[in-house]
């Protein structure tokens, strides 16, 4: 894709930017304010700029006069950057460039790791636990009576060096007329043992040779979405994925109101049903879309934290919300997909992830064997952030994990304008630091209806640093705007007016969602900081940090590190690996020896549960703060702090 390089007058600021790009986005990216509040959708007409060189496609509406626009004047907002540019942002929205330059620098969110196939192949970890094998037999007669499951197994063991082999009896039920009709040239399909020296399993045999249609299925059966890959075998790729969110949603938003339903009655089955049922519906959809036909699946492989994958094999999850927290079990053997109700062939086994303990589960293990983790000589932090905020520290020799109760507030629960990230949700925010003016950005460039998560983190970052709030979440309110106002006997400032919404209300954030944010964010960090002095490690020991979660993959981790979210390191040691628990599921698809490997890495993790561990609930009260009680532990943005108000200063 073609890059362009956009100039910004007079802040002499430059960025580079694909092609496509808006050039209010453009903006932001390289820390310059322009006025908006409609969230990009061109209604508001504030983001005024004058293109002076170069070609922009649109940002021409019914706000502009047609005088202005035979001047350069276009709408940031919905001007898309064609070629290099030089744009002038006009003086009723120019601001003193030393103070910009203290507050702003380019957005830094995580880089991407994603599973690399040809890694795997090279460090030969490639070896799928279903794999085909073409065997042309030598036909029976007069001088050769072999039975034909002998001469299949004798074949297998004297061409495919395969030992110890076990055929199925739905198998034997096709051997003798399959053979026969296709020539006693077959394909047989083999489930290997998670263990070495163990019995391999013909699960499955087909006429002709099938071996390059491979097929499994890798599920995240999270609390609020199912998300289902198809995956080749043979070549590794991923040739369809989807996501729905879970039924059981109906009957509880987490994972206790739903273990509360499960004690009622046939709560249990009917969770276990629903769950089954967007289970099929994601397969469904991804079996459409690959043209891969449903009886060429030959696994499938799960992950979920612990009460979704008790839930899903129908297992009574009473005891993991009740102290001491036991769960049911923490490995679970193979079971028949069809036995859980899963619409696929009758030899197709669910391959279910193993959890460490009630709230350690088994999209965190799938998350740490996906990401390398496990394998890996640097100290690591991996971190999931949802409604609960999974924490693991450690390296191939040593993990430590534990969970922490982090409340809804990243998924908009708790916050008045808080919305899961989807259309019209701010995802984007900045602020002139003289008329403390907004400039906000949403998730599709229209008129905003509500925060995502993100958006809730940029919004209080870019307001501390700001001086709009202070370091309890407080609003300035000598400063003189009419954004920030007293309503129902609370402070808040209003992000968008009721004519620039999609709800016909004014869009604000107050001194309420500000404190749940800090409850939340206090909740992680203590986590964090509590398991580090734990294993007699501080931040400066880690060598990295892995995010996962949809979450993670929007953070802008400066701001994040601003309200004390995510512990101040060098933002190049920060990887995004996306939906962890969906990436171990196809590594493991594609990879027996993860399989393996797992039971010892349960082995090596120990769970620490935070509410019995001393110092967690001091560290809790310290974090909640921005960005701490203890500002030396974020030493940039001390330097940025004291910056500002040296610039303030008469």
């Amino acid at each position: 894709m073609k890059e362009c390089t956009v100039r910004f007058l007079p802040y002499e600021k430059s960025i580079t930017v694909a092609e496509g790009e808006t050039l209010i986005r453009a903006a932001l990216e390289a820390g310059v304010h322009v006025n908006a509040s409609c969230g990009g959708e061109g209604v508001c007409g504030k983001c005024r700029v004058i293109v002076e060189e170069g070609e922009v496609e649109g940002g021409v509406n019914d706000r502009l006069k047609p005088e202005d626009v035979e001047k350069g004047v276009r709408l940031a907002c919905q001007s898309v950057v064609k070629s290099d540019l030089t744009v002038r942002i006009p003086v009723e929205s120019a601001i003193d460039a030393s103070v910009l330059n203290l507050k702003r620098s380019p957005r830094k969110t995580a880089q991407i790791q994603e599973v690399d196939f040809d890694a795997l192949k090279q460090e030969g970890l490639f070896m799928p636990p279903v794999e085909k094998r073409f065997l042309t037999l030598p036909e029976p007669s007069a001088d050769d009576r072999l039975p034909d499951v002998a001469r299949l197994v004798s074949y297998l063991n004297v061409h495919h060096s395969e030992h110890r082999l076990v055929v199925r009896l739905p198998v034997i039920r096709k051997i003798p007329d399959l053979l026969r009709e296709s020539s006693f040239a077959v394909t047989a399909t083999l489930a290997r043992p998670v263990q070495p020296g163990r019995k391999t399993h013909i699960i499955d045999i087909e006429p002709g040779d099938t071996t390059g249609r491979n097929f499994a299925v890798a599920m995240d059966i999270g609390t609020t979405t199912v998300y289902g890959q198809l995956i080749d075998l043979v070549s590794g790729s991923v040739l369809a994925e989807h996501a729905e969110f879970n039924g059981q949603i109906s009957y509880g938003e987490d994972v206790i109101t739903r273990i509360v339903y499960a004690e009622k009655g046939k709560g249990l089955e009917k969770l276990h049903s629903v769950v089954v049922e967007t289970i099929n519906s994601v397969l469904d959809r991804i079996v459409k879309r690959s043209g891969v036909e449903r009886d060429e699946i030959n696994t499938i492989t799960i992950a979920g934290n612990t009460t979704m994958t008790q839930l899903l094999l129908k297992i009574n999850p009473r005891y993991i919300r009740r102290s001491p927290y036991v769960p049911a079990s923490t490995l679970y053997p193979p079971v028949n997909a069809r036995d859980l109700g899963i619409a696929l062939a009758d030899h197709v086994s669910a391959l279910v992830y193993p959890a460490v303990s009630s709230y350690v589960g088994g999209d965190i293990v799938a998350g740490v064997m996906g990401s390398g983790l496990y394998r890996s000589e640097a100290i690591t932090l991996y971190m999931d952030v949802g409604t609960n905020a999974e924490i693991v520290i450690g390296n191939q020799d040593w993990m430590a994990c534990a969970a922490c109760s982090a409340g809804p507030a990243f998924e908009g629960a708790g916050i008045e304008f808080g919305m899961r990230a989807a259309k019209g949700a701010i995802e984007d925010f900045s602020i002139d630091p003289i008329n403390y003016e907004p400039m906000n950005l949403t998730i599709g460039d229209v008129r905003p209806k509500g925060i995502a998560g993100s958006g809730l983190i940029t919004i209080v970052a870019v307001l501390f640093e700001s001086g709009v709030i202070d370091n309890r979440g407080k609003f300035n309110r000598e400063l003189g705007t009419d954004r920030i106002r007293k309503r129902d006997g609370v402070w808040e400032y209003v992000l968008a007016s009721a004519e620039n919404t999609q709800i016909d209300r004014d869009i604000t954030i107050s001194e309420v969602d500000i404190d749940n944010l800090l409850r939340a964010k206090g909740a992680i960090y203590s986590g964090c900081q509590t398991l580090l002095e734990e294993v007699g490690l501080s931040v400066g020991d880690l060598d990295r940090i892995i995010l996962a979660g949809g979450f993670g993959s929007y953070i802008d981790l400066e701001k994040a590190m601003t309200i004390g979210l995510l512990p101040e390191i060098d933002p190049e040691k920060i990887t995004y690996i996306g939906n962890g628990s969906l990436m171990g599921a196809r590594m493991s698809s594609l990879s027996n020896h993860i399989r393996r490997d797992v039971v010892e890495v349960l082995r090596k993790m120990t769970n620490f549960e935070l509410s019995e561990t001393g110092s967690y609930m001091d560290h809790y009260v310290a974090a909640l703060f921005l960005p701490h009680t203890e500002v030396n532990l974020f030493p940039k943005l001390k330097a940025r702090m004291e910056a500002r108000r040296s610039s303030a200063a008469p």
